[in-house]
């Protein structure tokens, strides 16, 4: 299903740690002025933002491979269907919105979770920021860069073949509204047709790392262990 993006995707070679330096480097300006809470971007920190979007369809193992991230490597964990799950929780004026669009097996509108999103992250001590699920289609990518103000430094794509995504939702049991089979297949072809162009996108501008979603999450993390060691060398 993925052949297409496999080809894109960028690997870890000899120069990676020079392309880190390089990227960090740009970061630093591209976030210059970015606490300007008028403008409803975030509040200054100490450390430049380091963030990190994780991409995969439903069932992908994106969640797991995140708790082992947090755990090894220190950053904040922002799922972006946790947060609309708990914004439906709360009975807020756009829960109701936000259920009838899940069950709909359709995105969210990208301003209701970038505010989300940008809350959590203003609420944070940390710098470093693993943003799962998200951005799902190209309009949640461009409204994250033009609210936040900040484009990702490294952008995961968690490739797993559809039917071990189906048993994988449907057997982790956690009763969230969006784990049955009929919305599981709507989600998967939302993903398919709109999650691309974002993949691509990412690829093209250097910051795109596949990992192959098939194995134990030990053997998974051994895939991306190495890219958030040799970042960890520059940003701590």
């Amino acid at each position: 299903m993925w052949r297409r993006v496999a080809s894109l995707s960028s690997s870890i070679s000899s120069s990676f740690l020079a392309q880190t330096a390089s990227r960090l480097n740009t970061w630093e300006s591209l976030t210059t002025g970015i606490a300007q809470q008028a403008k409803g971007v975030i509040a200054p920190k100490e450390k430049t933002p380091f963030i990190t979007f994780f991409l995969g369809g439903p069932g992908s193992g994106k969640g797991t491979q995140c708790i082992k991230i947090v755990e090894t490597f220190g950053f904040a964990h922002l799922s972006a269907g946790d947060l609309l799950r708990r914004e439906i929780a709360s009975k807020s004026a756009d829960g109701a919105m936000i259920l009838n669009t899940i069950k709909e097996g359709k995105i969210v509108p990208s301003q209701v979770t970038v505010k989300l999103i940008q809350k959590e992250m203003e609420l944070s001590d940390n710098h470093k920021f693993l943003i799962d699920g998200f951005p799902r289609t190209e309009e949640n990518r461009v409204s994250f860069e033009r609210i936040i103000g900040v484009e990702p430094n490294v952008v995961l794509f968690f490739d797993c073949p559809e039917e071990e995504m189906v048993k994988r939702v449907l057997n982790r049991n956690e009763g969230r509204v969006d784990d049955n089979l009929e919305t599981i297949k709507k989600r998967l072809t939302v993903f398919q047709a709109l999650s691309l162009p974002v993949i691509n996108y990412y690829s093209e501008r250097g910051k795109l790392y596949t990992i192959k979603a098939i194995g134990t999450e030990d053997e998974i993390f051994e895939q991306v262990r190495p890219i958030f060691a040799a970042f960890e060398q520059t940003v701590g």
